[in-house]
């Protein structure tokens, strides 16, 4: 679906864009790639690693602006929506700011993408929108039902919208991997809770999940990556086995464990062999057999969180990825 497409990711500068660029590159070869973002610095160092690629494009801009969006993404066929106020502390004491970036943000994308006939566009989003206790996940949700309801009835008129969700991704910019690198050295890493468990994803599984629903969907879905789970305090374990712990407590609006979907989603939650798919309860889409294709109906009582998974990581696995990964931890 990518080859010799045009492409535009939203705040493609951050640790997403840095990984789907080079992949679609690769994998697709496109005709172009637009990132649009509005921090000129993280451009100019992405744009260096492009310097001799035409097929990579760079647009100052911001989601807020609506009629910027309508200029960048002409003759655009695919999106994806990256761009985000993610950090969850900052967003419970920056409220407005987050609602601007992570709704209106998206409204605007929404009504760009159909006013300029963008064929496809895929949004990212979390686990924290699931039953979300904290004002990012709130965000999050609203954008994901924006983007699910945002289809049109007719799926051969408008463009089609649909959302991909996963939890922790491992080693990108301000994650607890390269965080508790960073303090290993002083001995003693800080674990806010004993029980507290994340789901694990490299921002590969990311990609390729991307990848998957823009070859999959008709229109409203929530793509859900099947992946493992760990707890905080392995995770410690695996990055410095000899420090110690030190119990300072759950953060404002953080949650004890992570939830992709929730038992009020599972009555429109189909499973596949690598996902699940969320499919919206609107317009009787979660009844589409289209959509639900080899899908297979969850349980009634279905959650999918990272302390109930069926798939965990095991320290020596995390150790291993971290020695392969050690040259881009934190830079990504």
């Amino acid at each position: 679906m990518l080859t010799k497409k045009s492409i535009l990711i939203t705040g493609g500068t951050g640790s997403f864009g840095n990984t789907f660029v080079p992949m679609t590159l690769k994998k697709y070869k496109p005709k172009e790639i637009i990132i649009y973002s509005r921090d000129e610095m993280k451009q100019w160092e992405m744009a260096m690693k492009y310097a001799d690629n035409p097929q990579v494009r760079f647009i100052i801009g911001d989601v807020r602006d609506k009629d910027q969006l309508v200029q960048a993404l002409k003759g655009v066929d695919h999106v994806v929506h990256a761009a985000a106020t993610k950090i969850v502390p900052t967003a419970e004491y920056n409220p407005s700011e987050c609602i601007k970036t992570n709704i209106n943000g998206a409204m605007n994308v929404i009504d760009a993408c159909n006013e300029v006939g963008v064929k496809t566009a895929v949004a990212l989003s979390t686990d924290k929108a699931s039953n979300p206790i904290n004002l990012y996940g709130a965000t999050k949700l609203a954008s994901d039902k924006l983007f699910s309801a945002s289809n049109p009835v007719n799926d051969n008129q408008g463009t089609r919208f649909s959302v991909v969700r996963y939890g922790n991704v491992m080693g990108s910019r301000g994650s607890v991997i390269p965080f508790f690198i960073s303090q290993k050295d002083k001995g003693e890493l800080p674990i806010t809770d004993v029980e507290m468990t994340r789901f694990m994803i490299s921002l590969e599984d990311g990609v390729n999940l991307v990848w998957h629903a823009f070859d999959d969907m008709y229109g409203g879905e929530i793509y859900v990556k099947k992946i493992p789970s760990m707890r905080v305090v392995d995770i410690a374990k695996a990055v410095a086995p000899n420090a110690s712990q030190k119990i300072i407590g759950i953060r404002p609006g953080e949650k004890l464990h992570e939830q992709m979907i929730g038992i009020e989603d599972a009555a429109h939650t189909f499973e596949y062999d690598e996902y699940f798919k969320i499919l919206p309860a609107i317009n009787k889409w979660s009844e589409d057999p289209a959509r639900i294709g080899s899908g297979k109906k969850v349980p009634n009582q279905f959650s999918y969180s990272s302390n109930n998974n069926t798939e965990w990581m095991e320290q020596s696995e995390l150790a291993a990825w971290i020695n392969d990964n050690k040259n881009k931890i934190g830079k990504i």
